[in-house]
């Protein structure tokens, strides 16, 4: 009897498994530089800020009251979201502690309840302080970045010494043996004046570094104080007194006036200037060699100084 075989059944073909083709977000999400546990995390504070956000501005629409609405952001506060921590960047010379006490002066520190303007405008009212950028950070943080001021003059003012900045913000108190190497302006307003002091010695560049001090005198005019010891009169008005400091530099580089022995010029007369020395009580009016051409021999020069018919005592500073 003949065996009988019995085929095999086929086989069917395994078939591969397609991998899932991923997303463009999810390609972006891989080639970023932070795990998806933080991306995870990141987006649940988002949500949840939009929620608040949006919880807040529906209840101020329906008219909710403000106890309700007050009672709702402590909740969120008790939930986690109340300030814990402030991170302050851009101070140099501010002290922190004091920005910590104004971002910390809140009726409440829950997150919805804490008015960024008004930790701004606090922050705004110290001088060191230009400008200030307040933000939160969910669930328990305050950002605060500072713009400080910078110094540009010490400000005397009453046997007082005190750092001022632009426009004459005052900044802060200074010793005398601690002064910074900043122009000194004296007297009261003097302060107010400083863009204007500032605009004058930019007029004569040359001789910004010979001025020791500027008097702010009769709230209209300046008195500059050399190094070398005198002091220049000057006249009323920005503009005056500006071209008659650009003439007085202009006749100390060709005749040298400064440390020479003159007790004060007088230009409060742009058109003119009159010097006097220590003991004397006769004004001298000095000429402007300007005007010489030395290589014209046919002329006598001019006398650097001659006397003044004018009779004077002490000048006065007004």
């Amino acid at each position: 009897m003949a065996a009988t075989l019995k085929r095999a059944p086929a086989r069917r073909p395994v078939q591969k498994r397609k991998q899932p083709r991923q997303s463009i977000i999810d390609r972006l999400i891989a080639v970023l530089p932070i795990s998806e546990a933080t991306l995870h995390r990141v987006a649940t504070w988002s949500i949840t800020g939009a929620v608040i956000a949006g919880l807040v501005t529906f209840a101020a629409w329906m008219g909710i009251p403000g106890a309700i609405g007050i009672a709702v952001a402590e909740g969120v506060g008790r939930a986690g979201f109340r300030v814990q921590q402030i991170e302050v960047t851009g101070l140099s010379r501010m002290d922190r502690m004091s920005v910590y006490a104004v971002a910390l002066d809140q009726q409440s520190r829950a997150m919805p309840l804490v008015s960024l303007e008004e930790v701004r405008a606090k922050l705004l009212k110290y001088g060191w302080i230009e400008d200030a950028h307040v933000s939160r950070r969910l669930p328990d943080t305050l950002l605060v970045h500072i713009v400080e001021r910078k110094p540009t003059a010490v400000w005397q003012d009453k046997g007082q010494l005190s750092l001022i900045a632009a426009n004459g913000v005052w900044l802060e108190p200074v010793r005398a043996d601690a002064m910074p190497d900043l122009p000194l302006v004296i007297g009261p307003g003097a302060n107010e004046q400083e863009a204007a002091y500032q605009q004058l010695l930019n007029a004569a560049p040359a001789l910004r570094p010979l001025v020791k001090a500027a008097t702010w005198v009769g709230n209209r005019r300046w008195n500059l104080t050399f190094e070398s010891g005198e002091t220049l009169q000057l006249p009323e008005g920005n503009a005056a007194a500006a071209h008659a400091l650009v003439k007085f530099a202009e006749m100390d580089g060709v005749r040298p006036l400064l440390n020479k022995g003159w007790l004060r010029f007088d230009m409060r007369d742009p058109a003119k200037l009159v010097a006097r020395k220590p003991g004397e009580e006769t004004a001298r009016a000095i000429t402007d060699p300007s005007g010489d051409d030395p290589n014209d021999k046919s002329r006598a020069p001019k006398p650097a100084v001659i006397e003044a018919k004018k009779h004077v005592g002490v000048m006065g500073q007004g």
